[in-house]
């Protein structure tokens, strides 16, 4: 069941295009392929990598998860590791009475887990498709 990376960090950013145009037109950072998500954002490319996650506004989620506004310096949404072993972490946060959302990404059928820490920032936890039950 390890973490085996930093997968990709995503901000809220105030202003969404502008954040887009610093990333890509002054540091250089490649707008790139996105998954149909249901609310707007970009992933910028480092090295072919989508490091950068930048979202706008997206629907309320569940009762029970945490408001998190956005301040005047936008605000870190979440930081996300590269996993194996979804059914050991799945058990473990289970168990550990962990509340997690789990989803499949329709690009490539990894699945996803989204919990909080204890002061409210968001983990995503990233597990190839091979650990995908099937469609």
């Amino acid at each position: 069941m390890p973490l085996e990376g930093l997968n990709h960090y995503t901000i809220r950013p105030v202003d969404l295009q502008k954040t887009r145009d610093f990333y890509v037109d002054l540091l250089g950072l490649e707008d790139g392929y996105r998954p149909p998500l249901g609310f707007e954002g970009y992933w910028l490319y480092c090295g072919g990598n989508p490091t950068v996650h930048l979202i706008g506004p997206r629907p309320q989620r569940e009762a029970g998860w945490p408001e998190r506004v956005v301040g005047p310096t936008g605000l870190l949404d979440h930081i996300a590791f590269s996993c194996t072993g979804l059914a050991e972490m799945r058990d473990r946060l289970t168990k550990n009475g962990v509340t997690f959302e789990e989803r499949v990404i329709p690009r490539d059928r990894q699945t996803q887990l989204f919990l909080h820490d204890p002061d409210g920032v968001a983990v995503e936890l990233n597990y190839p498709p091979s650990e995908t039950a099937p469609a």
